[in-house]
């Protein structure tokens, strides 16, 4: 029995390297906006049911993206709420400050070598929080996918990545920042060294030297429309069951994300640099009414995805590599023109508080007993028929199916 004034003793505190590369700390990408807009924000309560959500399915640390908007500041209060009523209640944030390029979003031409006047007060913000919640802000990632060069309407040169990451090293060092607060950026594989050589420039380099540890993206997903050579039906598999053409399909998903995960590691190895190298995201929509549907690359079926899942989480749980997995639920917002578009169904829950394939077992589990989200008990889609789930799955094309497509 506790003494009037004796609290209950909270859970361990981990720090960012204790979490990180740590299979019992499940990581996800997590927004929680339910409408066509971020203009609604998510309330305290509906950030609660998800975070209980999350942690029902052994998630220990999510991602978030800016803090221009209320949403990330919401999601730490709601966690420190939730640590309050409950001090076994744990769960931590990689907390991502958006960073831009000069006339990004603006309509006018984006000057990629001049960055944007909102970055600096971005950066304030996070470190803000950062100082204000230490038990729950364990990592900050400047900017997310800010140096691809396809991300033609507001990226910058890695100078300015490094500018901020050093700026943050070095509140670290005069004792403003917890010492143990790890720094990163999240971006794509190729913008860390791993794929065009344009990329390695010597402040990439410096670059890989100022963080903690490397936080790149892959997604197989998209290369099955952009690079599909591991994509398309090879002749020796014509003759297979459908499902093991989508099986081995999957594998070779999963080989494809693996090289790139390889090729950042080996690029950052040949420069006499030794960092830990985590996922900042990977992830497989569930529908796709473009590219990747059916009448594209035929990537996007609730099956694929779960079969995508399951290979990713295996893979990095059993090599110590961290994955946010994106992401947790579906969002309408991200095309909020075309309700099919891929961006809106790469949730393991869409919006109808389903669990999707991916999740099923969880649901069989009884892991979200009495949880329920926008009023709804988590139940499985399709009602949980799984063969009506695969009418739905169409194997990879062949190279002349796939190129028949696209003339």
């Amino acid at each position: 029995m506790l003494g009037c004034n004796e609290k209950p003793t909270a859970t361990k505190d981990a720090t960012a390297a204790e979490i990180l590369g740590n299979p019992e700390y499940l990581a996800i990408s997590y927004g929680g906006y339910r409408q066509k807009t971020r203009d609604v924000q998510p309330t305290i309560d509906e950030l609660k049911d998800d975070m209980k959500i999350l942690a029902a399915m052994g998630v220990k640390l999510l991602r978030t993206y800016n803090v221009q908007l209320p949403h990330a500041s919401n999601v730490i209060k709601a966690i420190s709420e939730l640590k309050a009523e409950d001090p076994n209640f744990e769960m931590y944030v990689m907390l991502g400050a958006w960073i831009d390029c000069q006339n990004a979003w603006t309509g006018l031409q984006p000057n990629h070598e001049i960055e944007s006047t909102q970055n600096a007060a971005e950066i304030e913000r996070a470190v803000a929080l950062a100082q204000q919640y230490p038990d729950i802000v364990k990592i900050l990632a400047v900017g997310n996918e800010a140096m691809v060069h396809w991300a033609t309407s507001y990226f910058v040169r890695p100078k300015v990545i490094l500018k901020y990451v050093n700026y943050l090293q070095d509140l670290k060092e005069k004792g403003k920042l917890p010492k143990t607060l790890w720094i990163t950026s999240s971006d794509d594989f190729s913008s860390w060294g791993g794929g065009d050589p344009a990329y390695h420039t010597p402040d990439l380099e410096k670059l890989m030297r100022a963080v903690d540890y490397i936080s790149f993206h892959t997604y197989p997903m998209h290369n099955s429309h952009y690079n599909p050579d591991f994509w398309l039906m090879p002749e020796s598999e014509k003759s297979l069951s459908k499902e093991k053409q989508v099986e081995l399909a999957m594998q070779r998903a999963l080989k494809f994300a693996q090289k790139q995960y390889d090729s950042v590691t080996n690029y950052m190895k040949s420069l006499g640099i030794n960092k830990p190298v985590h996922i900042g995201e990977t992830g497989w929509a569930t529908y796709s009414n473009e590219l990747y549907g059916d009448h594209g690359s035929r990537a996007c079926d609730e099956y694929k995805s779960g079969l995508y899942y399951k290979l990713m989480r295996d893979w990095t749980n059993k090599n110590n590599i961290t994955c946010f997995y994106f992401e947790a639920f579906d969002e309408q917002w991200k095309d909020a023109n075309n309700s099919g578009g891929s961006e809106n169904h790469f949730g393991l829950i869409n919006l109808k508080g389903e669990a999707k394939y991916a999740i099923w077992n969880l649901v069989d589990e009884d892991k979200f007993k009495g949880l329920t989200r926008n009023g709804n008990p988590i139940t499985k889609t399709f009602k949980g028929d799984l063969k009506l789930l695969k009418s739905y799955v169409l194997a990879p094309p062949t190279q002349e199916e796939f190129q028949a497509v696209h003339h």
